[in-house]
């Protein structure tokens, strides 16, 4: 064991307390071109640790003195500048979980497999050589890498998002992103995958809620040339396409239950199968999910795997709606049109008194999205002198039809025939209020169907389904 001093970017501290397994490590390391250093126990952990710097540690789970998830708290605390790895027991994915809630980056599983090893050593000493912010803690800005730029917001609520932000981007653990639909959360995952080890790698979004079920196992696991009729040539699934980088799976409550069984075991074992396929083919990549929906409550009632759960949400994150934060509304209207006025070519509006009032005092049910479309209108249509409050044509300025009931019902129940109440007014009046607001969220969508489905909280099925029943073409 080496107790010299030094300070070194090539150095790995191994903590095992089976010999053999510490042997295979260093040999493994050291055809790699890196040092080791061992240690057999959490005291002589410790004890190097003091005395020198390390481009990554790895450490087992069970030691003689303690867990290894003790060591993984206090690298991430003492020592934030050294990645840290779990080496946990086969098929233990609870242990694995722990270690990455800890703060560990990622995790190995015995007996280790020595391609997964190099692979995690690499993205370990990726994360070693990033330039970095520091700021009083010791722990990295914010702001570094221009993430303040794309995620706008002075708000505690974005303050607070940035900082967790900031220590998500470093581990290489699953993480499941929470908010309403058009809050930003593929911002917030494009964001992840750009500040973290694998920014030089692909990064792939994929909306689940859009790919027909028949297609599913095809899309994300590729497949062989004439194994199913219309298999023309080899395919690359999305897996392997995110080689290196990050897959980013939008609208995951969307996958039906056998394929939330083949995605949880692609996973877990790293590896997937090609339709058609005799051998599976080894993955490096990082899971980042999202969805609108209420993932927890989905697995209560049984039509999400309480597994996939757990396994895609070691860490979540809640994307905050507008109106949790208005203090931002100033700052993201100025750069929404900033960014209008370059595309178009055009002086930027200035924008009234009037205007930000309205804006204001309005809900943002379709949130940053919904903002960016409002503008985006108004911007077409207002006049030289900027835009004004009538511009913004807010629903709560200009009511649509269904937020009064049509003159012709009447909600006063002396005044409806109860004979005619079940079978005619109010089935119209419910039909009227769908139409408007699938019709409303259509326009706020640019007619994006998937989109639409997503912020009226329904299938992309149902929704075709109710354009057809209510005529809307």
């Amino acid at each position: 064991m080496n107790t010299l001093a030094r300070s070194t970017s090539n150095s790995v501290l191994i903590v095992d307390d089976e010999r053999d397994i510490r042997e295979l490590l260093v040999l493994t390391l050291g055809r790699m071109g890196l040092k080791s250093d061992t240690a057999s126990s959490l005291h002589d952990a410790r004890a190097l640790l003091r005395h020198n710097q390390y481009a990554l540690c790895l450490t087992d789970m069970r030691l003689a003195d303690g867990s290894g998830i003790e060591l993984v708290q206090e690298i991430t605390q003492l020592y934030p500048h050294t990645p840290v790895a779990m080496i946990t027991a086969f098929g233990n994915q609870e242990a694995a979980v722990g270690a990455l809630k800890a703060g560990a980056f990622d995790f190995v599983s015995k007996p280790v497999d020595l391609t997964v090893l190099r692979g995690l050593v690499q993205h370990a000493l990726k994360l070693g050589s990033q330039p970095r912010t520091a700021n009083d803690t010791g722990r990295p800005s914010p702001a570094a890498g221009g993430m303040a730029a794309r995620l706008l917001g002075q708000s505690p609520a974005m303050t607070d998002l940035r900082t967790t932000l900031a220590k998500v981007a470093r581990s290489q653990a699953p993480v499941y992103i929470a908010g309403e639909s058009g809050v930003g959360k593929e911002l917030v995952a494009r964001t992840i995958h750009d500040e973290g080890a694998r920014a030089s790698g692909p990064f792939v979004p994929v909306n689940c809620g859009a790919i027909p079920a028949e297609l599913m196992e095809s899309e994300f696991f590729g497949h062989k040339k004439g194994s199913f009729t219309g298999a023309h040539a080899d395919k690359t699934g999305l897996f392997q396409a995110a080689e290196g980088g990050t897959l980013f799976l939008d609208e995951i409550a969307e996958l039906p239950m056998p394929m939330q069984v083949k995605l949880l075991r692609a996973i877990q074992e790293k590896s997937v199968r090609p339709v058609g396929a005799n051998a599976e083919v080894a993955v490096d990549v990082r899971i980042l999910s999202a969805t609108h929906k209420n993932l927890a409550a989905l697995v209560d009632e049984g039509r999400f795997r309480h597994d996939l759960y757990y396994r895609i949400n070691v860490i979540e994150l809640r994307v905050p709606p507008l109106r949790e934060r208005r203090q931002d509304l100033t700052l993201l209207a100025d750069a929404i049109l900033t960014r209008l006025a370059t595309a178009q070519g055009r002086p930027q509006p200035v924008l009234h008194a009037g205007a930000i009032e309205a804006l204001a005092h309005y809900s943002f049910p379709g949130n940053v999205r919904e903002l960016e479309n409002i503008l985006e209108r108004a911007f077409a249509l207002a006049d030289d002198d900027g835009i004004r409050a009538a511009d913004l044509r807010l629903p709560d300025l200009h009511r649509p039809a269904h937020a009064t009931p049509p003159a012709a019902i009447s909600l006063d129940p002396s005044k409806i025939d109860p004979r005619e109440s079940s079978t005619s007014a109010l089935p119209s009046f419910i039909e009227e209020v769908e139409r408007k607001t699938i019709e409303l969220a259509l326009a706020e969508n640019r007619f994006n169907k998937t989109r639409t489905a997503a912020q009226l909280g329904i299938t992309y099925r149902a929704l075709r389904y109710k354009l057809k029943k209510l005529g809307i073409d």
